[in-house]
């Protein structure tokens, strides 16, 4: 049974502009998995999806969003959450996944949202790792606004140094590496989406109103959010992740990982 993953790039065009997606990917029989990353982040966060033996046999994708990672995008002022969850499908779809398990983090989360909210029938499950519900959730995007900045660069840079300074779990590991996996220009169009959707969307009714099985997975950080009650209320499982803020990829990889396999690996 391979527990190594391949990488590939996928050449498409959306919306107007020109996608070179960089991916990685396993083939197999059984179930497969879609994997969306959150902002600052790459489809690296999902690589040890091979090294759990729960899942032997599941097809996986992961890949860099436009704007992200080593995935080029021709015109990155186009860029959306709506662009994203688009590009996602178009993905799933160059692989034959006629339906999948759906995880996604953070910025992910919100895509994947969209992408189950859309395409229902497509989507087996859902694993929304702290994606936006609510605009308590914008506490990185909303940024754009509370410090607003005419130069992108300048902005991109000032929010590195807020967040590697952030005394959160693994906030100083995320944000060291930012410079690296993100396009300054993508910056402004994603946030000001995201901070849009979280604002304006109706997402929690979204998420709650989905036929498909739900996980809602934050850090300890997060136990006070305010729709947590009612996500419980609604029959969503709720997995607290110890020692962990926003990044269980980085904090508590075991945990993250161990909530994943004992939600999706009943459900076909």
């Amino acid at each position: 049974m391979s527990r190594q993953f391949r990488k590939t790039e996928l050449k498409q065009e959306y919306a107007g502009a020109d996608l070179k997606i960089a991916a990685i990917h396993r083939h197999g029989d059984l179930t497969p998995f879609v994997f969306l990353h959150g902002f600052g982040s790459t489809k690296e966060d999902y690589a040890d999806f091979v090294r759990q033996r729960a899942f032997d046999g599941h097809p996986f994708i992961a890949f860099d969003a436009p704007g992200f990672g080593e995935t080029y995008c021709s015109d990155l002022p186009k860029l959306s959450i709506t662009f994203l969850a688009g590009t996602a499908l178009r993905v799933a779809e160059a692989f034959n996944f006629d339906r999948f398990h759906l995880v996604g983090h953070s910025m992910g989360g919100l895509t994947a949202l969209l992408l189950a909210h859309q395409a229902p029938e497509r989507v087996i499950s859902f694993t929304n790792i702290k994606g936006n519900l609510a605009p308590e959730d914008c506490f990185l995007s909303r940024q754009i606004v509370d410090y607003a900045e005419a130069d992108a660069a300048r902005f991109f840079e000032d929010f590195i140094h807020r967040t590697h300074a952030a005394p959160a779990f693994s906030s100083a590991l995320y944000a060291a590496s930012l410079r690296h996996k993100v396009r300054v220009g993508a910056v402004r169009a994603i946030f000001e989406s995201m901070v849009d959707l979280s604002d304006h969307g109706d997402l929690l009714a979204k998420f709650v109103n989905l036929p498909c099985p739900k996980m809602f997975m934050y850090g300890v950080d997060f136990a006070n959010l305010s729709y947590l009650p009612q996500l419980n209320s609604c029959g969503v499982r709720l997995a607290e992740i110890e020692h962990c803020g926003h990044f269980p990829m980085y904090s508590n990889p075991p945990a993250m990982w161990k909530e994943i396999v004992d939600f999706t690996i009943a459900i076909t």
